[in-house]
């Protein structure tokens, strides 16, 4: 006898479909050598393989797409899976590259405004201002971030007044304050920002990172561990120091 439903007026709302704060990392090129991405890309991995396992990516190929027509979708794709990544979309190309990479299965997904790549080149002869920008607020979490949470603050700081559970992921565009103690992973600065620090009172993370530098676990020394300590960039180096 098949189901029955119980429906009140004409239908039952089953689902909605939201925007949401969603965090999607980016696998940007600067080539379209296939053979020196799977090799860069295995040797990143295996400094983190947890960090990247059956992680969401999309392919962002903005800096490449005017000079090159000959990007293998089909290779790319496949090389992402061998490593565990799930590539889910690319952004940044031209109508020939979407229509080669929706062959394969891909999405074409366009940068939110925060994520646009800048029109000059990321080259200054004047130090950068390290004031946030106007737009920056902070994001206050009181209560523990469980195993499997995740959570991202755009433009701004993440202040967490608890613990960070193993497992959980927080993520800022600037700081990240943690008031209690720091397993999980935590990252800052996740658009770029080199001036974003991470601050806890008891750090026993899995990985930390700023600006897309990182350090895993295994890498943490071990008088860094329980203590109160600022994670920041000094000459493209992640330093962990004491407070």
């Amino acid at each position: 006898m098949p189901p029955t439903h119980s429906v009140t007026g004409e239908f039952t709302h089953a689902f909605e479909i939201k925007s949401g704060p969603v965090n999607l990392p980016l696998l940007k090129l600067l080539s379209d050598d296939v053979g020196a991405i799977s090799a860069q890309l295995r040797q990143k991995i295996r400094q983190a393989p947890d960090f990247f396992r059956n992680a969401p990516m999309a392919i962002d190929i903005h800096s490449i797409a005017d000079a090159s027509d000959n990007i293998d979708f089909i290779a790319l794709v496949r090389i992402m899976r061998d490593y565990g990544l799930i590539p889910v979309g690319l952004c940044g190309g031209q109508e020939r590259h979407n229509q080669a990479a929706q062959s394969v299965g891909l999405s074409v997904l366009s940068l939110a405004r925060h994520e646009q790549p800048p029109s000059p080149p990321q080259v200054s002869e004047t130090p950068k201002s390290k004031s946030p920008p106007a737009e920056m607020h902070s994001k206050i979490i009181e209560q523990p971030v469980r195993s499997g949470q995740r959570i991202y603050v755009a433009a701004g700081d993440l202040v967490v007044m608890s613990q960070v559970s193993a497992g959980a992921e927080i993520m800022a565009d600037g700081n990240i304050h943690v008031y209690g103690t720091l397993r999980g992973r935590a990252l800052a600065g996740v658009q770029g920002n080199l001036e974003s620090r991470i601050f806890c009172h008891d750090l026993q993370a899995e990985l930390v990172s700023v600006g897309g530098h990182y350090k895993i676990s295994e890498n943490i020394d071990d008088s860094l561990r329980g203590v109160p300590v600022q994670i920041f960039l000094q000459d493209q180096s992640l330093i962990i120091q004491r407070l």
